[in-house]
């Protein structure tokens, strides 16, 4: 038995930027299309140095068992970033587990990037956007989230979005021979900002 997060339904966010199209949306199975632009996307963006945790290219194969895995975890929701129909990104929205009942008020934003070329145009903004409200709408008072202290964009899209920074950790992560900074942030998403 598959099981899935019940986000809310919504309307994808959608938006444009210079002549494209963009939506926002949660994805539940996939086309060998939408799969292949996926994957397409995701290497693109480790080359460029935001692939979520990964720092080399990954087998085209991988990461189709990466994603399609993603949709079987319980505890996960993938949402997608479009440019004009074509998947350029994604996001994910992590609940904790079960055996976590302390920390059960609060969710994660994991795994976020957009291709280098669809950056630019708001999209990362949406995603983010639509991530906060499927978690406010399953209950979640706080969002919680880490960037590598190199994500300059995404340090400053969180920050423009009120997500409060309380921690860095100076060994969070390994690349191109350094050892990077992680940025650790939180957001209160109830009215109130009361847990």
């Amino acid at each position: 038995m598959v099981y899935s997060i019940p986000v809310p339904p919504a309307a994808p966010e959608t938006g444009a930027g210079e002549g494209h199209s963009h939506t926002v949306e949660r994805i539940t199975e996939f086309s060998d299309d939408d799969l292949a632009t996926l994957c397409e996307a995701t290497n693109a963006a480790i080359i460029d140095g935001g692939g979520f945790g990964w720092v080399n290219p990954q087998a085209h194969t991988s990461l189709e068992i990466y994603f399609k895995g993603t949709l079987l975890v319980p505890e996960r929701a993938l949402f997608v970033g479009r440019q004009d129909g074509a998947i350029v990104g994604s996001v994910q929205l992590a609940r904790p587990a079960r055996n976590n009942e302390a920390q059960a008020f609060a969710a994660r934003l994991e795994h976020s990037f957009i291709a280098p070329y669809a950056r630019g145009h708001g999209l990362a903004r949406l995603m983010t956007l639509r991530v906060e409200e499927a978690a406010r709408g399953l209950g979640y008072h706080v969002l919680n989230l880490d960037v590598r202290e190199t994500q300059e964009a995404a340090i400053a899209l969180y920050e423009s979005l009120g997500y409060i920074r309380w921690g860095i950790h100076p060994c969070y992560a390994r690349a191109g021979g350094r050892t990077i900074s992680g940025i650790h942030y939180y957001k209160v998403l109830q009215p109130g900002g009361r847990i």
